[in-house]
């Protein structure tokens, strides 16, 4: 790997991510590829006590530091229980704690990476004159989506519209499905913050998207028009670079019993399911997708974090049941032919990366959109729930007809879904090679921190 050659910088690079997982994890992901492309740039990666508690442990390069601020939210474990109240503590609380401990460093502040729905960050940053980016843990495509909803200039109307229901919403001119779709069930709080968060990414001075310009090159064009700072795509801000580390000396009793499990398995026969570390789906829903897929003969690995117990009393021989796996080893593994998801940003990146097809899931927010991108846009999925207004199950015998379609190598819509993941696959990793879009605009990152001045995207 080249390395980035700019003057050494003085002080300390602070990353600090909205404290859940499918933020933190594409925070660190893209923390360790700086600190890998310049070896002199000092990163201090702010979390929660809590959180440090989670991840303290993790392997790390040695120029990542982990800093904490107290447990001034609700606990990570309880947080699905009152969302609103969790989201309102995130934007009220986190600040202040955040800002007497960049006092307390022992080296100077050059710059801070943001979660973008930390808009607190870009405020304070402005105020004391540290450069901000804020890095985009959505879609280019969606983050454009709620950008022209804060453009529109009947927002407030359509905050109103949107916490009135869908059926008041059904009835109003100007608000599209996909907009409905991101906000059911949300409350006008949380509609409400979730946009000033987009109102104040133009106001940093950079803004990382964690997807590929070659994914995305319209959505990010788009945003370029709109925006006068420096738009970088970094992505996929997944551990691919984790891939291959100490693979060969990895003996045979350190293999995971899940990889053991997919060895003994044919090229492409295995259906891989994973619906997400937060959000979920209900006990009943669970129940008709498991019957499903014992239904559908197809062999499944799925990873259910909580009801692993349930799902193993339900399984059979054709599936196995674990608590948590090494998703992206597992998409790239050869037994691997299809991954139903619930349609989280980064495992879709995963996905892709791995050249595997999706069963689309969604189950809330970014999820309905990024559904979308993967049917429509790419074609490289298909749908297996519709998005049902009248809280309706999706029954097994569909889930079964649908799973032995999808995994069925003789079916011509699945060649050419596979050879349209295949196609993505390689755009993805070109863009992470040597001299790739995503290499070459994370080294000018790193130039423009070094030199504390704003640059220009590189396509």
């Amino acid at each position: 790997m080249n390395l980035v050659h700019t003057r050494p910088i003085s002080g300390t690079l602070v990353a600090i991510p909205y404290p859940g997982r499918g933020h933190i994890n594409p925070m660190m992901n893209l923390c360790k590829l700086l600190a890998s492309r310049k070896h002199d740039l000092l990163i201090t990666f702010v979390i929660t006590e809590e959180w440090l508690g989670f991840i303290g442990s993790y392997t790390k390069p040695d120029n990542i530091h982990f800093a904490s601020i107290p447990n001034v939210l609700p606990s990570e474990l309880v947080r699905g229980a009152d969302f609103p109240g969790f989201y309102e503590a995130v934007m009220t609380k986190m600040e202040a704690p955040f800002e007497e401990l960049l006092d307390t460093l022992e080296l100077p502040v050059t710059a801070i990476i943001a979660d973008t729905e930390l808009k607190w960050a870009i405020c304070m940053g402005n105020r004391r004159n540290f450069p901000v980016a804020s890095l985009c843990t959505t879609s280019a495509k969606f983050f454009s989506v709620l950008h022209s909803m804060v453009l529109t200039e009947n927002r407030l109307f359509l905050i109103d519209t949107l916490d009135n229901g869908s059926e008041l919403a059904e009835q109003s001119s100007g608000i599209s499905p996909d907009i409905r779709m991101i906000f059911e069930g949300s409350t006008r709080e949380v509609i409400q913050l979730t946009l000033e968060c987009i109102s104040w990414v133009q106001k940093a001075k950079y803004v990382l998207f964690t997807s590929v310009y070659e994914l995305e090159g319209h959505a990010i064009d788009t945003l370029k028009a709109r925006f006068n700072i420096p738009i970088y795509t970094i992505g996929p801000a997944i551990p691919y670079f984790e891939l291959h580390v100490n693979s060969s000396e990895t003996m045979i009793q350190n293999v995971p019993s899940y990889l053991q499990w997919l060895d003994i398995h044919p090229p492409c026969s295995v259906l891989y399911v994973s619906l997400g570390s937060f959000l979920s789906v209900s006990n009943d829903q669970m129940d008709e997708i498991a019957a499903g897929l014992q239904d559908s003969g197809v062999l499944y690995l799925w990873v259910a974090r909580g009801g692993t117990s349930r799902l193993t009393e339900k399984g059979s021989e054709m599936g196995l049941v674990v608590p948590w796996c090494d998703q992206l080893k597992v998409l790239c593994h050869s037994s691997i032919g299809g991954f139903l998801t619930h349609c989280g940003w980064n495992s879709i990146l995963e996905a892709i990366y791995a050249g595997i097809p999706m069963l689309t899931f969604p189950i809330h927010f970014d999820q309905a959109p990024n559904s979308k991108q993967i049917v429509d846009d790419w074609k490289i999925g298909w749908r297996l729930k519709e998005q049902q207004k009248d809280g309706r199950l999706v029954t097994r015998a569909s889930i079964a007809e649908l799973v032995r379609s999808f995994m069925d190598p003789e079916n011509n819509e699945v060649k050419n879904m596979r050879k349209s993941a295949s196609e993505l696959k390689e755009k993805c990793r070109k863009a992470v090679a040597e001299d790739g879009s995503s290499q070459r605009n994370l080294d000018a990152f790193i130039k423009d921190i070094s030199q504390g001045h704003g640059g220009m995207l590189i396509d």
